[in-house]
């Protein structure tokens, strides 16, 4: 870090700097500086928690601590290579942290204060007809996969897919996942009460964890980790019942634990 004047400061510059701002500031206005700070912190190790990123945050960590000693001992050729290291760092976070990112100011537009009220969410009536329709097709083995709109908009999914804006009905589902349906293969995607669009092509999840499972549950995780949709998933091989939510997946669920995530997970938004 460099001063004004081009001066290099020291790791005690820093430190005086920091306690000389602490008594500028009055005890009220630094403890709720403290306040917020300790908030973002916490709400930011609740996210990465349990996601690839907490280990590559834990990297960083242990190298912004390395730094911290090469200053404060003077250490020339470790300060010299880490300050390469941290060069890179900057132009590679934004790339390495991108799905956590995006998913992070995903989360943030979702919040109370910042809700969309233009788009009615999904009814009861609209869980009934999906449940109906997902019955019949797990009892024939008809592979599906139904994608639910909660707040964040699916616009970009829904223009790659044949739109339709037809009132959701378990007969139109059963239909268009007809085996020799066109639309079978793809997603079809609801907003509020009607079926915007069929043959839908989703990202497909990266996660490990999905490597076992097939296209259609991947493409149902896969959404779910770029929005907060809910998608349910039905197996051609198996015809058994998956929800996907946030990334994770309930595999093998039976109609009646269907219904009651579908309207806890719709109620919820």
């Amino acid at each position: 870090m460099e001063s004004v004047s081009g001066k290099v400061l020291g790791v005690s510059d820093n430190v005086n700097y920091f306690f000389d701002g602490l008594r500028a500031t009055s005890w009220y206005l630094t403890a709720i500086d403290i306040l917020l700070v300790a908030l973002i912190l916490y709400f930011a190790y609740l996210f990465l928690r349990e996601t690839r990123a907490m280990r590559i945050l834990y990297g960083l960590v242990i190298l912004i601590l390395l730094m911290l000693l090469g200053r404060f001992f003077n250490l020339v050729l470790l300060n010299w290579i880490l300050g390469f290291v941290m060069t890179m760092l900057v132009v590679a976070i934004p790339v390495v942290f991108q799905p956590e990112l995006r998913a992070a100011l995903e989360k943030l537009g979702r919040s109370r204060f910042l809700t969309d009220f233009g788009v009615a969410p999904a009814a009861g009536d609209v869980v009934e007809e999906v449940l109906s329709a997902v019955e019949i097709l797990s009892k024939q083995k008809i592979g599906a996969l139904i994608v639910i709109q909660r707040k964040t908009g699916l616009r970009e999914y829904v223009e790659q897919g044949t739109q339709i804006e037809a009132t959701v009905s378990a007969e139109l589902l059963l239909s268009i996942f007809f085996p020799k349906s066109p639309l079978h293969d793809g997603a079809i995607i609801i907003i509020g009460n009607k079926i915007v669009a069929a043959g839908a092509v989703l990202p497909t999840s990266d996660i490990a964890s999905s490597s076992k499972l097939g296209m259609r549950h991947r493409a149902g995780i896969g959404i779910t980790e770029n929005s907060d949709a809910v998608a349910v998933m039905v197996s051609e091989e198996t015809g058994s019942i998956s929800l996907a939510a946030g990334g994770y997946i309930e595999k093998r669920i039976g109609v009646d634990r269907l219904k009651n995530r579908l309207v806890a997970l719709l109620r919820s938004q």
